[in-house]
């Protein structure tokens, strides 16, 4: 078997400089060495490999075939020292950002906005999906950080609060309910009612409040989000009973909103991932949330 061969970067480097400079002399000015140590490393190249690299014309060094095919494959070496020596290149920090479109339009976009604004050397990449997309996502590298209001119990998953509600109705303006503080479950007995879509658990929290109660509203129309929800109220339609964020935010112009008296809360979270650590770009956009979140009758922080 062959014994391995050594490889050694200062005779590279003099082979390199001598045919570039065509003479010791150039070659040692330019590596910032002697003459006889480039005269000593292209001998001992030579030795090693067993070819001869430079021959002797009129006071110059030739190379040799052998000598160019070498230099040629040292190109890719060399290239590689330069970029290791080079000015490090600015890299642009990704967060891979999902949540609902509840939380997504409007106010994650908005947030989003500003945060890059203040800092135009991140990217960020929204993934607007459900609730239960979002913690695959996360489950599956996929996504740096979601934002949901979902408490979903899963392995590798992190839930972080980030924001409480109480419940509340959202109505038109003018509606004989807007003159209540607080509006009772049985205030809603007979009432045009705007509900949640049967596949939400809130849907089956709310009739477990109106049965108690013995309070029986008219569903006339059914909604999967809280805006949609609030935007058929908005039409005269009737009244609805949702998570006031971040939907209050920006319907308190056209919308009346009333606190609803019953145990139905809920939460918001931040979701990581508990197998890793949060890329500092995630932890730095909560807390640009954190900060910039508006405040609400309705909701507060945690």
């Amino acid at each position: 078997m062959a014994g391995r061969t050594w490889h050694s970067l200062p005779e590279y480097e003099a082979l390199r400089a001598l045919m570039e400079s065509g003479t010791t002399s150039k070659a040692a000015l330019r590596l910032g060495l002697s003459q006889s140590a480039i005269s000593r490393s292209i001998s001992s190249l030579e030795a090693r490999l067993g070819r001869i690299l430079f021959e002797r014309d009129g006071g110059r060094l030739r190379p040799t075939f052998e000598a160019t095919q070498l230099n040629r494959r040292l190109d890719p070496l060399f290239e590689a020292l330069d970029r290791i020596d080079g000015p490090i290149e600015p890299t642009q920090e990704t967060l891979r950002l999902t949540a609902p479109p509840t939380y997504a339009h409007r106010f994650l976009v908005g947030h989003v906005a500003t945060f890059l604004q203040a800092n135009p050397h991140f990217f960020v990449s929204l993934e607007v999906t459900s609730s239960e997309d979002v913690i695959r996502r996360i489950q599956d590298d996929r996504s740096d950080l979601g934002v949901s209001g979902i408490d979903l119990t899963r392995e590798g998953i992190k839930l972080t609060p980030y924001r409480h509600s109480e419940a509340a109705c959202a109505m038109p303006k003018g509606h004989p309910l807007t003159q209540l503080e607080t509006i009772e479950p049985k205030d809603l007995h007979d009432q045009p009612l705007i509900a949640l879509s049967r596949r939400h658990s809130r849907r089956a929290q709310l009739e477990k409040v109106l049965t108690t109660s013995r309070s029986i509203p008219r569903i006339v129309a059914e909604a999967s989000t809280s805006f949609a929800a609030v935007d058929l109220a908005q039409t005269g339609l009737g009244v609805t009973v949702i998570n006031p964020f971040p939907v209050a935010q920006y319907r308190a112009g056209d919308v009346e909103f009333r606190r609803f008296a019953s145990p139905i809360e809920y939460r918001t979270y931040f979701v990581t991932s508990d197998h890793k650590p949060t890329p500092a770009i995630a932890r730095a956009f909560i807390r640009h949330l954190r900060l910039h979140t508006t405040r609400t009758p309705f909701t507060e922080p945690t």
